[in-house]
């Protein structure tokens, strides 16, 4: 599968549908060369790799105390350091990222997580590199 957003649930948007295609058009060209026997020399790429869902700040009656802060809104994949904001409770209290390394938040604030309490997703940067390939045909 192939997921391409973010959009809201029930939302066909022209531009994501038109990176969804891309990729898949990408996707399907390399497995036409890699069954002509075309090889691929060695190559590395940086990649997100998934650390730890965050839920929202809770009461002791489970209740949600705070929201996302503003300068944490729509800032998927972008890098967040110790000290960056994350909440904003409903007096006003900023909640601070304590961290010791660079995270890079995804999934942030969608709607689709609420229930499953998930505020967003800290990811960190890692790199995968691949041996050369060519199909033994």
């Amino acid at each position: 599968g192939v997921e391409v957003g973010p959009q809201p649930q029930g939302v066909v948007r022209a531009d994501i549908l038109d990176k969804m295609r891309k990729i898949i058009k990408h996707g399907l060209d390399f497995v036409q060369l890699f069954n002509e026997g075309k090889e691929f020399p060695p190559c590395t790429i940086e990649v997100f790799k998934i650390m730890e869902k965050v839920d929202y700040p809770r009461n002791k009656n489970d209740e949600v105390i705070a929201i996302i802060h503003p300068k944490l809104q729509d800032q998927d994949w972008q890098p967040l350091n110790n000290g960056d904001p994350l909440f904003l409770t409903l007096d006003g209290e900023v909640i601070a990222y304590k961290g010791d390394c660079t995270v890079y938040p995804t999934f942030i604030n969608e709607a689709a997580y609420y229930e499953k309490k998930q505020a967003f997703v800290k990811t960190v940067k890692v790199k995968l590199t691949a041996k050369h390939i060519r199909s033994s045909v």
